[in-house]
């Protein structure tokens, strides 16, 4: 069975994992026959929002412990992925993963990039093993890699600020993928665009496939 790391950058979608593409990724790839690790970076989330009110909240939380939540305690931290060790690599969306896991959210093209986050992408690629990502996440692998082809759906903004970082954007529609043949990055809209959790799980799905099949 092949395995695939799933990294979470918290637990919720205003400041962490949007909940429903990280379930669903991780569905996806045991019905579709492998299994998975989750992994978060062990750093303090950029904030913290009520996602009732949409409040920020004056409290610190820890992106490895808030995204254990999600993976039922079976998490690592990502400082210790290995790219040897898996298949492939998967960010599902989520604000999280542009606050926690890069700051995009905040800084645009100008963003930094979590050191564990950007080790675990150059590693997979120098191995030359798929990465998938959901939602907003491909923004932090066109920092990372600048000259990528993915998508991130239709918004214009923010297409035109990930082109800025280098990369080409494809603009698409519910449960679509986009696959890059240089890096085996495969990217599919997810929240981006006005979905339906059935939409979200196409998307995932259609993502993990992709990288079963090429893997």
């Amino acid at each position: 069975m092949k395995n695939i790391a799933v990294v979470l950058a918290g637990n919720g979608v205003y400041d962490g994992a949007e909940i429903h593409e990280a379930t669903l990724t991780m569905l996806a790839i045991a019905q579709q026959g492998a299994n998975y690790q989750c992994f978060a970076p062990d750093t303090n989330q950029a904030h913290v929002i009520n996602h009732l009110s949409g409040e920020e909240m004056p409290e610190t939380r820890n992106v490895l412990v808030e995204a254990a939540r999600i993976a039922r305690g079976n998490i690592k931290a990502l400082s210790e992925y290995k790219a040897e060790e898996f298949d492939a690599i998967v960010f599902p969306g989520g604000f999280g993963a542009a606050k926690n896991l890069c700051t995009f959210a905040f800084d645009g093209p100008n963003c930094k990039v979590n050191a564990d986050v950007e080790r675990a992408i150059k590693e997979t690629v120098s191995a030359g093993k798929p990465i998938g990502a959901l939602c907003i996440s491909p923004a932090l692998i066109a920092k990372v890699l600048g000259d990528v082809q993915l998508t991130i759906g239709s918004d214009k903004g923010t297409a035109e600020a990930i082109e800025t970082l280098g990369a080409k954007h494809i603009t698409t529609t519910h449960g679509e993928i986009v696959v890059d043949e240089k890096y085996k990055v495969i990217t599919t809209p997810c929240y981006m665009l006005d979905a339906t959790i059935s939409q979200i799980a196409v998307g995932a799905s259609n993502v993990i496939a992709k990288i079963l099949e090429i893997a």
